[in-house]
């Protein structure tokens, strides 16, 4: 299995949607933070040639993202789940991922600093995270099997300017 982990792209102002009212999780993309994961969901549709499994945190900013993901790879709707939201534990997610370990490509959208945490775990098993991914940045982790804790390789880890300069 591969597993494709993307952050999400350029959100709103914290501060400045905070005034709204609203819970951060409502946080939405900017429209330069869509122009931009248009762009980089291109490249990786020349990079990646298929994805499987596609899935998102359920906060906005993540969902977003990842149906701007799902149009460029012909996925309808990505899967929610609540194991890639920010405050989960990373067992939560090897959890999850365990039920499509057969799949060639799985794809998730998430946030920091979990992400870089999970990817961490995944490969090294140390839950301090040793990589760090840009708001639309993403890496690929290479598993024999399934995707577990101590088990994976960096296959790459790319920031968005390295992806569409």
């Amino acid at each position: 299995m591969k597993l494709l982990v993307i952050r999400h792209g350029i959100a709103m102002d914290r501060d400045e949607f905070a005034e709204s009212g609203e819970s951060d999780d409502l946080r939405p993309l900017t429209k330069e933070g869509r122009k931009e994961m248009k762009d980089i969901a291109k490249w990786l549709r020349k990079k990646v040639k298929q994805i499987d499994i596609l899935a998102a945190s359920p906060l906005t900013r993540a969902r977003e993202t990842a149906a701007i993901v799902g149009n460029e790879f012909d996925i309808e709707k990505p899967e929610i789940t609540t194991s890639l939201s920010p405050d989960r534990a990373l067992e939560e997610f090897e959890q999850w991922c365990a039920l499509y370990a057969e799949k060639d490509v799985v794809a998730i959208v998430g946030h920091e600093p979990h992400l870089s945490s999970l990817a961490t775990w995944l490969i090294s098993g140390n839950r301090e995270s040793r990589i760090e991914l840009k708001k639309g940045g993403a890496c690929m982790i290479d598993f024999e099997s399934g995707a577990q804790r101590d088990s994976g390789t960096l296959s790459w880890l790319l920031t968005p300017r390295q992806m569409v300069k």
